[in-house]
């Protein structure tokens, strides 16, 4: 049993990584206004295909892979469990984001023949999950509390949140002059299913005990709030078709609501040289509906039962004993359930990029000149990202190669240092076939010899009808 909780430590915080370096500034591409509301798409207007316009998973962990604990290396399985357990600390997480879009499109607008304006739109569905692991419950589990008397254990270290979402967005690029564009975006958000754990503290200790052999000493203030899951688990609920239409209306604004919006611009103070940032998803979310949350504070002691088995002469068998101690364990504890509206906040993220363009064209390659096209092949770069997450923020630097191969063809290649690896190699490539356009990105490259082995993994594809492409 002690295994199986250890394990659940282990395995169970699910994350999924936010930063999206290949596509961030791969202009080429629609979806790269997702990142930066900034972004010049170059194109008179473009249709997403449905479900195939945007898919996105990224997988990670810090401080553990699979490789880890499964590989069979000769070592004994308890070994490198235990190792494992000790060699974690309470900020190493496991990560995965997930992001698929339902509907996307976009068109350029304005006055006179050179459009300054894009209006882009669309919906999404996301998949976010954060979870630290449990430190002191690993220990506790591992070693139990026998053999550490007097030790305090933190119960802080359980944190974790995770929600499924759909999110409505409509933003505006506009060209303010020749070198500066803004952005803006509008989110509407519909929460499906939401868990949040976030806010905890306490302690546990064991000392000796006067009525008993040992006296066990809680202080607690811990509280897990969920919403959209109650109902969806109900033991009177046994039709799956009345869940799927729930999900089905939780996801087109029938779930809990709420509002944000993304901000960003883009500054080219010479022909070679770009500065761009961007603000993601400031904005919260209001849980009203489907709420079931446990909250359990204040300070107990236990000391369990004394004398042992008392009732024997009188006929109580060791299971009735048992039984009895587990009662007055449960009664111990008030446990309180509420259906209380709270609200979450939307991990903010952060991108900022500066990037640098070089090799001319040669004579007699196509020039878009009436699109600000400067015939630069070669573009290198640096980018910032960070988010908000309930511990402290998550930080990734990316250096990137960008190159235009032929008329249609662009790639993109990364180095990025962030919370799963010092060397994640990523490679993007972009293709228009008519107006097709199709993408595909993968991350961690190097590791996909042996997955295994891997910290983290993603990738990004998607599928575009583009019109009036100015390919660059």
């Amino acid at each position: 049993m002690r295994y199986t909780v250890i394990l659940l430590c282990l395995v169970t915080p699910v994350v999924l990584a936010q930063n999206k370096q290949i596509l961030y500034g791969f202009d080429d591409i629609p979806q790269s206004v997702l990142l930066n509301p900034s972004t010049n798409l170059d194109n008179r207007f473009f249709i997403g295909v449905p479900l195939l316009s945007h898919i996105h998973v990224n997988v990670g962990s810090t401080g553990i892979n699979a490789f880890d604990l499964f590989a069979d290396d000769g070592r004994d399985f308890n070994t490198r469990l235990r190792d494992l357990v000790y060699s974690l600390n309470s900020r190493d997480f496991v990560s995965v984001n997930q992001q698929l879009d339902l509907f996307s499109g976009g068109f350029s607008y304005g006055r006179g023949l050179v459009k300054n304006n894009y209006l882009s739109f669309g919906m999404y569905q996301e998949t976010d999950i954060i979870a630290y692991f449990p430190k002191d419950y690993a220990i506790l589990a591992y070693e139990g509390n026998a053999d550490n008397i007097g030790r305090t254990f933190n119960l802080s270290h359980a944190n974790f949140r995770g929600e499924v979402l759909s999110v409505f967005h409509v933003g505006t690029t506009k060209r303010i002059n020749s070198k500066l564009e803004a952005g803006l975006r509008f989110k509407i958000y519909s929460s499906i299913a939401n868990i949040t754990s976030t806010n905890n503290s306490g302690r546990f200790l064991t000392v000796q005990g006067q009525n008993n052999f040992f006296n066990h000493i809680f202080d607690l203030d811990l509280s897990v709030q969920t919403s959209g899951i109650d109902s969806l688990i109900e033991d009177e609920n046994s039709d799956i078709s009345d869940d799927i239409g729930t999900l089905r209306r939780r996801l087109f604004f029938g779930g809990n609501l709420g509002l944000g919006f993304d901000v960003g611009f883009t500054y080219r103070p010479t022909q070679q040289l770009t500065v761009d940032a961007s603000l993601l998803d400031i904005g919260f979310i209001r849980h009203t509906k489907d709420i079931e949350s446990y909250d359990l504070e204040g300070a107990y002691e236990f000391e369990g039962i004394n004398p042992l088995f008392p009732e024997v002469p009188n006929g109580q068998t060791a299971e009735d004993y048992w039984n009895e101690v587990a009662d007055e364990f449960e009664d111990l504890f008030e446990v309180d359930t509420t259906t209380s509206a709270y609200t979450t906040l939307r991990p903010i993220k952060l991108n900022a990029a500066i990037r640098y363009a070089f090799g001319k064209r040669k004579q007699g390659q196509d020039c878009n000149c009436l699109n600000d096209d400067v015939g630069y092949i070669n573009e290198i770069g640096a980018q910032l990202f960070a988010v908000k997450r309930p511990r402290s923020p998550q930080f990734a630097l990316t250096g990137y190669y960008y190159r235009r191969f032929f008329k249609a063809l662009r790639a993109k290649l990364t180095y990025t240092v962030d919370s799963f690896s010092y060397a994640n190699i990523g490679l993007g490539i972009s293709t228009l076939f008519g107006p097709v356009n199709f993408y595909l990105m993968a991350d961690n490259i190097l590791e996909y010899r042996n997955l295994a082995k891997a910290n983290s993994a993603s990738f990004q594809l998607g599928f575009n009808v583009i019109f009036d492409k100015k390919w660059r």
